[in-house]
């Protein structure tokens, strides 16, 4: 073998210089071989790979050892109204045939839904040999253009076949993570597929006589990915600003709102619009609040101790009786000398019932019940599972330092997931969240923010300190909010309309101009 050629720097540039085209002319070949590698079950696709491109890597070193061969290729064999066809010629219009074919077939299933085939539950792979011998027919047509340009760039078989060998290398490094970007973004894959078109389409008319120089091809390719690239970055961006502004629950229930929305309905006549939604406006926020139980803290839906109702031993026996007179709950907390933050207990009113059909003074003590004791940041999820262990009706809430924060009951748990129940003495207030005429909302300030964010974005507002519009008031103003007070949050301002102390009752949300 020749090896004088490597005391040339001229001979050395060439080798780059061809190492460099033909890795690009190996960029068709990788894009439809990463298409066909998906076509295989996982653990066979780099075996399918490495397979393909070695017998192609065998194929040119072959073609190159005969380049008197090669040379007649480029002699016309027959001629058909004027138009004379050489070997090549045949070989670059079959080979063009077959990309248009097979890009179209590719396209037809991807748009028609029928990429993943299932059979019995499982995916339908395309077998070992018949993806390699697809492999194999592209590798054949453009080895044929990749060593005709290997032979026009240099005069030394040495240098030719060094160049083809890198650029094969080159291409088996890289076609594990091209074939794995290729898959994972269904754009890109129906972007090659237009790409192999675009190829097939010039081989055929390269096979007719019709040259068209692979500068307009490259243009046309490379502003198609540089648009493509565009493309992909708007959309990390805009994953990275929904990570931001949503919790990956949120995410979550809106993903599966949508999967679970509804569905056209094909008919022969084409596809109607569906008549109704699959979910109506109550049922899509209850599996939105089901969805989000597991990172909703139970102080956030608990009665704060402010508004429980109370039973002191310490008052006189008829104030006790007038407190469970007057009572419109079934139970009530029952304390000693105002103690609140030490509980004595929970009294049922039912228990108390028999002794005064009897006539007796009922033993409040002694009907005492100790309820089930929850840490306020235990999710609303595991304080449901709780509830169900014990086969509790009532828990009290308490803080890190053992000091009431609420009470929670089945009702409040039932309400997290399917909206307020109001009691009959509740019909006659004010509900939680009011839909004006002019599009403004007016609400309570205990309104948690996740029934809230319903109906109006927010952002990513929910912290773990506050869960209720008060809270983000007062996170935002950082002091008690007062009468007349505004934030503006997103596209919305928040006002307090009622304030009575420390507590505000109500915020009317308006729209920014």
């Amino acid at each position: 073998m020749d090896v004088a050629w490597l005391s040339d720097p001229a001979a050395w540039l060439g080798l780059l210089t061809l190492v460099v085209l033909e890795v690009v002319l190996g960029i068709d070949n990788l894009i439809f071989v990463a298409i066909l590698a998906d076509k295989l079950p996982a653990e066979q696709r780099d075996r399918a790979r490495l397979t393909g491109l070695s017998l192609a890597l065998v194929m040119r070193l072959g073609l190159l050892a005969s380049v008197s061969w090669l040379v007649t290729l480029t002699t016309p064999l027959f001629t058909v109204l004027g138009q004379s066809f050489a070997g090549r010629d045949l070989i670059m219009l079959g080979g063009g045939v077959f990309l248009l074919f097979k890009g179209t077939s590719e396209l037809h299933e991807r748009l028609e839904g029928e990429f993943e085939v299932q059979h019995n539950g499982q995916k339908a792979y395309a077998a070992f040999a018949v993806v390699v011998a697809q492999i194999l027919v592209l590798d054949a047509v453009f080895s044929i253009d990749s060593v005709i340009t290997a032979i026009g760039m240099s005069d030394h078989l040495a240098v030719m076949m060094v160049a083809v060998v890198i650029a094969m290398i080159l291409m088996m490094a890289a076609s594990r993570p091209l074939t794995a970007f290729v898959n994972a973004h269904p754009t890109v894959v129906m972007l090659c597929l237009g790409f192999l078109l675009m190829i097939g389409f010039s081989l055929v008319a390269d096979g007719f006589g019709f040259h068209i120089p692979k500068g307009y091809l490259y243009a046309a390719i490379g502003f198609s990915v540089l648009i493509e690239a565009f493309n992909q970055i708007a959309q990390n961006n805009r994953i990275r600003y929904l990570n931001r502004t949503q919790s990956l629950r949120e995410r979550t229930a809106s993903t599966v709102l949508s999967l679970m929305g509804s569905k056209l309905k094909s008919t022969a006549g084409g596809i109607e619009p569906p008549e109704q939604e699959a979910f109506a406006a109550n049922e899509k926020a209850m599996i939105r609040s089901v969805l989000t139980l597991a990172e909703r803290p139970i102080r956030a839906i608990c009665t704060p101790r402010n508004e429980i109702q109370r039973l002191d031993l310490a008052q006189p026996i008829a104030q006790q009786h007038q407190a469970l007179r007057d009572s419109r709950h079934s139970r009530l907390v029952v304390i000693r000398d105002g103690a609140i933050d030490e509980p004595l207990g929970v009294v049922a009113r039912k228990d108390l019932l028999g002794p005064l059909l009897d006539g007796q003074l009922p033993d409040i003590e002694a009907a005492l019940r100790q309820p089930l004791v929850l840490p306020e940041s235990v999710p609303v999820l595991k304080a449901l599972e709780s509830f169900r262990q014990h086969a509790a009706e009532l828990a009290f809430v308490v803080d890190e330092f053992g000091n009431l924060v609420g009470i929670v009951t089945l009702k409040d748990l039932m309400e997290a997931i399917a909206g307020e129940f109001p009691d009959e003495y509740e019909q006659h207030e004010r509900p939680a969240l009011v839909i004006n005429e002019d599009g403004s909302f007016d609400v309570e300030g205990g309104l948690e923010l996740v029934t809230l964010m319903q109906h109006v974005d927010l952002g990513n507002v929910e912290d773990s300190d506050f869960h209720s519009v008060a809270g983000l008031l007062m996170d935002r103003l950082k002091r008690v909010p007062c009468k007349g007070d505004s934030v503006e949050i997103g596209d919305w301002r928040l006002t307090v309309t009622v304030q009575n102390g420390n507590r505000t009752e109500r915020v009317l949300i308006v729209a920014k101009i």
